[in-house]
């Protein structure tokens, strides 16, 4: 007798989303360069920095004292204290531990405010270019995201009038990450001013304010959005993680602040997924967040180096543009004028992803297109490695580049 094969099914829910582009690509060029190919991979947003001793060393005291049990699902009340703290010196004003909540990093926290606050057919506004993972975590809410174009010229900021146009009666939320991942946009002070103001034309709108890059900038820091609007706190929940600044992606340790009845709403969410987060980690936040700060400087002037390196040898590349990341570590370059080449053996490049696939076929280098971010023709490249390994990626990018000819004229018909 043969049984019937059943047909998996996934939930709506599931469809609507996809698997993140960023960890498929970073996937392949791993995969690559384990079967053996020359892969420079320039598609994760990862520090090559080991985490600090001294976070390590709280890690592994925390294990030595047998602190193993659940953890309490809003966070350890040291580590919640640690985090109002931060929050209350970056934006002058005074939050305390019922105002926090730890999550399994930066991306649950999200999911968490997405899903303790949206409902099917609201709206979330997303500037375009965006993480991959702010649309598809509003999608698996049943909310519609409303992505708010920006353009190269201005840097990538998201500006007054757009945003105005973009919010409505059904908007839920406004996500405003910055300094900003695909292209290191971050706002200044006239820039906040100006996105405030908006913000109180529409009320029912609150701000999620992705900050996991805030101590990754170039210049002088600009302002905290709520010390120039410090009326909006009821309306802003900040979010960041220990990952980027700590060089601590592996410990899923990630946090949020905010008005106290969304983070209580959040906590019941957490409470049926996860639990919390692992005691351990925690253990090892509350040192990085309390801890000395020497390896946040070392890390900021490394990244800055490889910044000039990236804006440099972009510039000096015909075909490509950039406009030069303010914070974060990625470059977010333009391969307009590239679209319609030919290839060596040949081929087309028809789009921003024909570019990155001729990179990473011909030339080593794993990068992501632009589509991935909503915005073509643009791809995006990570510069957190190291100096020399950023320096050979820009010289084979130069010289793929420089191996694209202009494509023969189509014949004319009858001729």
């Amino acid at each position: 007798m043969i049984l019937p094969v059943s047909e998996f099914r996934p939930s709506a829910r599931v469809a609507r989303v996809r698997i993140s582009p960023n960890a498929a690509a970073n996937a392949r060029a791993k995969a690559l360069r384990d079967a053996g190919r020359d892969i420079i991979n320039l598609t994760i947003g990862e520090p090559d920095f080991d985490t600090p001793q001294h976070i390590k060393a709280a890690a592994a005291e925390a294990l030595a004292r047998g602190d193993t049990k659940y953890p309490p699902t809003e966070g350890t009340p040291a580590l919640r204290q640690a985090v109002a703290a931060k929050t209350s010196t970056a934006t002058g004003l005074v939050y305390s531990p019922t105002q926090i909540l730890i999550g399994n990093g930066a991306k649950q926290l999200i999911a968490n405010a997405f899903s303790a606050t949206v409902e099917p057919g609201d709206e979330v506004a997303i500037p375009a270019p965006y993480w991959p993972s702010f649309p598809d975590a509003a999608l698996y809410t049943g909310a519609r995201p409303v992505f708010v174009a920006t353009a190269e010229a201005r840097g990538f900021r998201l500006d007054a009038a757009g945003l105005d146009a973009a919010l409505g009666p059904r908007t839920r939320w406004l996500v405003l990450n910055a300094p900003a991942n695909p292209t290191g946009a971050d706002y200044p002070a006239d820039d906040l001013e100006a996105i405030a103001r908006v913000l109180r034309r529409h009320p029912q709108v609150l701000v999620l304010l992705d900050e996991v890059y805030e101590q990754i900038r170039y210049d002088v820091p600009p302002p905290h959005l709520l010390a120039i609007a410090p009326d909006l706190r009821d309306r802003v929940l900040v979010v960041n993680a220990a990952s980027k600044t700590y060089a601590m992606t592996g410990w899923r340790l990630g946090y949020a602040a905010g008005p106290e009845p969304l983070i209580r709403a959040m906590t019941v969410v957490q409470s049926q997924f996860t639990a919390g987060v692992s005691t351990v980690a925690q253990a090892a936040g509350l040192a990085a967040l309390t801890g000395p700060q020497d390896f946040v400087a070392e890390t900021r002037a490394a990244y800055a180096e490889r910044r000039r390196l990236v804006t440099e040898g972009i510039a000096a590349t015909p075909g490509l543009t950039l406009a030069a990341p303010a914070g974060a570590f990625f470059a977010f370059p333009g391969c307009a004028a590239l679209i319609g080449t030919q290839r060596p053996d040949g081929g087309i490049i028809a789009s921003d992803a024909d570019f990155t696939e001729y990179l990473l076929e011909e030339a080593g280098v794993a990068a992501m297109p632009g589509a991935a971010f909503g915005l073509s023709p643009y791809f995006r490249i990570s510069f957190a490695t190291d100096a020399a390994t950023v320096t050979e990626a820009l010289r084979r990018i130069a010289a793929a580049v420089a191996d694209l000819r202009p494509a023969p004229a189509l014949a004319v018909a009858g001729a």
